[in-house]
């Protein structure tokens, strides 16, 4: 995929350019701090974007705040959309452009006046909650460029940016979009300083990676954004690449929630990966841009794992850190980072790592100290690890100097499920209330509310008391939902298999546990056993350390339509054969906080049971976990195969005016596509499973989406789950699907569409087949509550 626009801001100033030029110069752009108090931290330094930032396009906010995340990132895809400026409007259409947005923090600034407000007692702003969430920013940035192609939001903390472009480059790649936006983008704030000062690991000097005096990490903000094209597209169109992205790689360290594997043995596989999938030989990498943070953890473990992923050519291949000129810019720096690597590629010239001053025994590479250095290689590749064990790495190549393989395509299969919610534990326990009509929720404080009850004998064979002592619920209740989709497979968790983690709301309960003393005391108040919970994939790390899960990893927060997401981004990667097996596991838990923002946006129902509808939704938390193959690799295993995934679309509605198209054209156009995907026409499909969950507006646009799409003397049945088992926010999706495997007294009369939309204008359609595709295996049937299959 051909890389034709860069955007960028930092703290080397506004433009791609400018950081290309500071990174190339050794330009050390990190210095005090100006617009955080930063009394109380072990530094005063860190890469701040100076200056007041005003974004170029607008986006709905309360009077008088800004998202910094959000103006940073507009900023920065401004400037990468800029290269489409001298190619005739709607050469590529708005329904085919799309956009990846990965971040680590989304908007803080935004969920901290929402908290900071409650506990002064005041009323929050209604419309601070929709820019806290991943999807929030993805959705806003696409408003604002009018892309209503696929819109995602990844959340994989540091790997985030290296991710989205991964993914990205898939969408492009796969057909699903002609041109993709992809990046990263995240901004200072009190709450992560304080976080990373708790860790103790703030260098008070600049960082100097590598480096055996090196004393800790700097942070950093910013946004970095690539435009991704077809490399025919862009020839067809004249648009000049800067560099391809050849393939990219991720994989689960499963060891600690911060700290990597020292031997580096997951960031190895994520870079073996990428060079397989990408087709370059390790001695054919002539240059590595290195996540290289200065912790003393974090430099070994990443030289060591560079080691053994080249192999003997590592010794000779210059390694350099771009987070020593402009810090860490967690979500946003594996972005701004493969920015570098393609401008190193295309001047052939590796910029070098600033304030190396001499060798450390546990980092022996060539770290590129002093100067910028002549480089003879088609070929680089970008590292980047996280907190919870994620790891991504890309390799980029000269245009024109490498074809990647094509991938092994398979068919998916979903061969293990579970499901935790408000009716119970167990798929069969959501059917029962299903055909009973019998709803969730009671009422708590006046709102309607269904919660997962899970008690600790129900939780002991998964984890002791001791595991869960430092575990939030969303971990919990995602470790014990792996677990039994595992079992229900009859799978053993190994280093090959691997986990897609989905979540709409995120770690709401570790985020108010950890900010709300701050805002109280200060930072002396950060618990550093709570600050590595608030990133949005630290369930998915928690899930891949307890149950060994090393293989690729990703977490996405696509609001309410992230189940659906997180099916077709695992479907995707199990296709291309990035694994033959991942588990797609999706939770969402309630808190007060989270609770009280629905009620404030007005989605939430306040009606007691049994009272007539009042055109909102049950809030409800749950967690579904799905164990997904290739069907080759389920067949060699003699796996149960519950169903199959026959295709996905995804659309967005993009609107800066409302929050959802009334018409459903967004969700129209996702159902059509994922038909198209699945080689199906309307009349093949068997039953609709709608998003509808109350929300009178959104159910009303999605009827009509589908009475356009199927007819209305020819509809196939159309089934409501969520309006009698509730809304679980972004599980939703997954939710239905299982549900759709098997779904009445008899077999589907055909395939199934799910649908699911977030409450932003982001749609994604599935369509599964129940049963095995090939074979004669009953899964079960709706009333084997003694099955394996629950």
């Amino acid at each position: 995929m051909a890389v034709v626009g860069t955007g960028a801001l930092t703290s080397q100033g506004a433009g791609a350019a400018a950081l290309w030029e500071g990174a190339r110069a050794g330009r050390v752009a990190i210095r005090p701090v100006q617009h955080i108090d930063m009394r109380g931290l072990a530094t005063k330094l860190g890469g701040e974007v100076e200056g007041a930032r005003t974004a170029p396009r607008g986006y709905r906010r309360p009077e008088g705040h800004r998202e910094r995340a959000l103006d940073l990132a507009l900023a920065a895809a401004e400037e990468a959309l800029a290269a489409l400026a001298a190619l005739p409007e709607g050469t590529v259409a708005p329904t085919r452009f799309g956009l990846v947005l990965g971040t680590c923090n989304a908007g803080l600034l935004s969920a901290r006046a929402w908290l900071d407000a409650a506990r002064r007692g005041a009323a929050p702003d209604p419309r601070l909650p929709l820019l806290a969430t991943p999807q929030a920013l993805a959705e806003s940035v696409a408003a604002a460029y009018g892309l209503r192609g696929p819109v995602l939001a990844v959340n994989t903390a540091c790997a985030s940016g290296a991710n989205a472009i991964g993914l990205g480059a898939d969408l492009v790649r796969q057909g699903r979009a002609d041109a993709v936006l992809a990046g990263g983008t995240d901004a200072f704030s009190d709450v992560v300083f304080a976080g990373f000062n708790a860790l103790e690991s703030l260098s008070p000097e600049p960082a100097a990676p590598y480096s055996a005096d090196r004393q800790g990490l700097s942070l950093g903000e910013g946004s970095g954004m690539v435009l991704l094209v077809s490399t025919g597209f862009a020839a067809a169109h004249g648009l000049r690449p800067l560099a391809e992205v050849a393939g990219y790689g991720l994989s689960a360290d499963g060891y600690h929630v911060t700290a990597p594997h020292p031997e580096g043995a997951g960031a190895a596989r994520a870079i073996d990966s990428a060079l397989r999938r990408s087709g370059v030989a390790p001695e054919d990498i002539g240059y590595v841009n290195g996540h290289g943070t200065g912790t003393p953890k974090n430099d070994p473990a990443e030289s060591a794992a560079i080691a053994r992923a080249l192999g003997e050519s590592a010794a000779h291949t210059p390694v350099s850190s771009t987070k020593s000129v402009i810090g860490h810019l967690l979500g946003a720096a594996g972005a701004v980072e493969a920015i570098v690597t393609a401008h190193a590629l295309d001047e052939q010239l590796a910029p070098p790592t600033a304030g190396y001053t001499r060798s450390a025994p546990e980092c022996p590479l060539d770290y590129v100290p002093g100067a910028a250095r002549p480089l003879h290689t088609d070929a680089a590749l970008s590292n980047n690890f996280a907190f919870a064990g994620a790891n991504a790495a890309l390799v980029l190549t000269r245009p024109g100097t490498h074809t990647p393989p094509v991938p092994d395509w398979d068919r998916v299969v979903v061969t293990g499920v579970s499901v935790l919610g408000p009716a119970g534990d167990g798929i069969q326990a959501a059917r029962r209330a299903l055909r009973a009509g019998q709803e969730a929720g009671s009422l708590e404080g006046g709102l309607r509310l269904g919660r997962v009850a899970l008690g600790d004998e129900e939780i002991a064979p998964y984890l002791t008391r001791r595991q869960r002592r430092r575990m939030d619920r969303l971990a919990v209740l995602s470790i014990v939902a792996t677990a039994k989709a595992l079992a229900d497979a009859g799978l053993s968790a190994d280093e090959s298999v691997g986990v897609v983690f989905g979540t709409g709301t995120g770690p709401m309960e570790a985020m108010e546990k950890f900010v709300l003393p701050l805002l109280e005391e200060g930072a002396a108040a950060a618990d550093p056993s709570v600050f590595p919970n608030t990133v949005y994939n630290q369930a998915a790390g928690q899930v891949a350390t307890h149950l060994g899960l090393r293989g690729p990893t990703s977490t996405l927060s696509v609001g309410h339509a992230t189940g659906a997401a997180a099916v077709a981004y695992t479907a995707d990667l199990l296709a291309a054969g990035h694994a033959d097996a991942l588990v797609c596991t999706v939770t969402d838990t309630l808190t007060e906080q989270v609770a009280r923002a629905y009620t404030a946006t007005g989605a939430a129902s306040t009606r007691p049971p049994g009272a007539p509808a009042d055109g909102r939704f049950t809030l409800a938390e749950g967690s579904v976990a799905l164990v997904m193959e290739r069907l080759s690799a389920a067949r060699a295993r003699g796996a149960t195969v519950l169903g199959e995934v026959l295709g996905h679309g995804m659309a967005s509605d993009a609107s800066r005016a409302r929050l959802w198209d009334p018409r459903g054209r967004g969700m129209e156009l996702a159902m059509r596509r994922a038909l198209a995907d699945a080689g199906l026409t309307p009349r093949d499909v068997g039953g609709v499973w709608l998003s509808a969950a109350g929300l009178t507006a959104a159910d009303r646009a999605e009827s009509a989406a589908v009475e356009r799409v199927f007819g209305s003397d020819t509809a196939p049945p159309s089934h409501a789950p969520k309006s009698v088992l509730g809304e679980p926010m972004g599980v939703g999706g997954a939710l239905c699907l299982a549900l759709s495997l098997w779904s009445g007294d008899t077999r589907p009369a055909g395939p199934a569409v799910v649908n699911s939309s977030s409450l932003g204008g982001s749609h994604v359609s599935l369509v599964v087949a129940a049963g095995d595709p090939h074979g004669t295996g009953d899964p079960g049937g709706p009333d084997n509550d003694e099955g394996v299959n629950q």
